[in-house]
C-alpha cells in the first residue's frame, strides 16, 4: 500500500492545483460584491437579497447561454480575457429585453486540464462584464475532466437572474401594426455565426490570428482582434428607457440573426418589415458573404448583420426615444415597421443592388 496521494494527479486532475488556481480568483469575484451579496466566497451555495424597495410586484427573470466556438477562436489567439464579458453581456442583454436588470451571475468552466492562468484571464473576463454591468459574480462550478474535454479545451457557460416589476415586464404584448424598428448596431459578431466565420477566414481564406482581412477597409485590426471585439451589453443606454411608454418590446439579436429573433416579441397576425440597406452593414459581413459564398437569406439566419438589439416603439414617441438615446451616445437606426401579417420577417431589398449579394 501506498502512501502517495497522486492517483487522482496521475488520472489527469491535479485537486492542488485546482485549489490554487481558485484562489488565485477570489480577489476577482469579491470585486463584483453588490449590497445584496451575503456570505462570502467559498459557500457551497451563494446568498443574494435582492433590494425590493418601490418594487410592488417583482418579477424574477433568468437565462442561461455559452459563448459557442468564439472560444476557439480565444484559443487560437492564445486571449482568453474577453470571452468572459462576452458571456456576461450576452446573458444581461437576453433578461434585459423583457425589462429585467441583472442581480447576480452564475458560472460553468469546465476543461480537460486546468491552466491557471487562462482560468484567472477567464474569470478576469467575468468579473469586468458583472462590475460593468452592476451584478455580482455569486458563485460558480469549475470542472476538470480529462478525457471529456481535449487539452486545451475549454467550456464557459452562464447563468444570470435579474428583476422586473411586473407592470414594467416587456412581453410583446403592447406590440401593435404600425410601430416602428429601431436597430442598435453590433459590436460584431457578437457571440453567434463563429464556426461560419472561422471556416471563411481560416479555412477558405487561411488567415492567421494576426492577419488582415481582405476587403475589411473599415476595420483594420488583425483577424483575431476583429473576431474577439466583446459582445455589446446594452444595459447602459437602455436602463433609463425600460419604463418609457412608448417602448413596446426588444428582441436581442443573436443565434439565428432578425429572422429568427423578431418574430419571439411580435404578437399573432403581424410581421417585422424591414428595409435592407436602412442601417450601415459592416464590411466584415460582405466579405464573409462574397468569400463563404453564402446566400443573403442565410446571411440573415446566421449573422447578426451589424445589429445587436432591435426596439419596437410607438412611432408617437420615437422621437423621445430616439433623443434619449442620442443622450446616451446610442446611435439607433429606423429599419422598418410591424406590419399586419403572417409571421415572420418580410426583408426590402430594394436599397440593395443586386439580387444575390448585400
Amino acid at each position: 500500500m501506498t502512501d502517495s496521494n497522486d492517483a487522482y494527479r496521475r488520472a489527469g486532475v491535479d485537486i492542488d492545483a485546482q485549489d490554487a488556481a481558485l484562489g488565485r480568483i477570489k480577489k476577482l469575484v469579491r470585486s463584483t460584491r453588490t449590497p445584496g451579496v451575503l456570505g462570502g466566497v467559498g459557500s457551497f451555495g451563494g446568498l443574494f437579497r435582492p433590494d425590493l424597495e418601490g418594487v410592488e410586484e417583482p418579477v424574477l427573470v433568468s437565462s442561461a447561454d455559452g459563448v459557442g466556438t468564439k472560444l476557439m477562436v480565444a484559443k487560437m489567439a492564445g486571449d482568453y480575457s474577453t470571452v468572459g464579458r462576452d458571456l456576461v453581456n450576452h446573458c444581461v442583454n437576453d433578461i434585459l429585453v423583457q425589462g429585467a436588470t441583472p442581480l447576480f451571475f452564475l458560472d460553468y468552466v469546465g476543461t480537460g486540464t486546468l491552466e491557471p492562468d487562462a482560468f484567472a484571464a477567464l474569470v478576469s473576463g467575468l468579473a469586468d462584464g458583472c462590475r460593468e454591468n452592476g451584478c455580482a459574480l455569486l458563485g460558480g462550478e469549475t470542472a476538470e475532466m480529462p478525457g471529456f474535454y481535449q487539452p486545451g479545451d475549454y467550456e464557459l457557460v452562464g447563468f444570470i437572474v435579474g428583476i422586473v416589476d411586473r407592470a414594467a415586464l416587456l412581453d410583446g404584448s403592447r406590440v401593435r401594426a404600425g410601430d416602428l424598428l429601431l436597430a442598435l448596431p453590433s459590436s460584431g459578431l457578437h457571440t453567434n455565426g463563429y464556426s461560419l466565420a472561422r471556416h471563411v477566414f481560416i479555412e477558405r481564406l487561411g488567415l492567421g490570428m494576426a492577419d488582415k482581412i481582405p476587403g475589411v477597409e473599415d476595420d483594420r485590426r488583425p483577424l483575431g482582434k476583429i473576431l474577439l471585439e466583446p459582445h455589446r451589453s446594452y444595459l447602459p443606454a437602455l436602463r433609463s428607457l425600460l419604463q418609457h411608454p412608448a417602448l413596446h418590446a426588444m428582441a436581442h439579436i443573436t443565434g439565428g440573426g432578425l429572422t429568427d429573433n423578431l418574430p419571439r416579441v411580435l404578437p399573432a397576425k403581424t410581421q417585422a418589415e424591414i428595409r435592407v440597406g436602412s442601417w450601415r452593414l459592416p464590411d466584415l459581413f460582405h466579405v464573409l458573404q462574397d468569400r463563404g459564398e453564402v446566400a443573403t437569406e442565410e446571411m440573415f439566419r446566421v449573422f447578426n448583420m451589424g445589429v445587436g438589439m432591435v426596439l419596437v416603439v410607438d412611432p408617437a414617441g420615437a422621437g423621445e426615444i430616439l433623443k434619449i438615446l442620442q443622450q446616451q451616445n446610442q446611435p439607433a437606426s429606423p429599419i422598418g415597421t410591424v406590419q399586419a401579417g403572417s409571421g415572420g420577417v418580410v426583408y426590402d431589398l430594394g436599397l440593395v443592388p443586386g439580387e444575390d449579394g448585400l
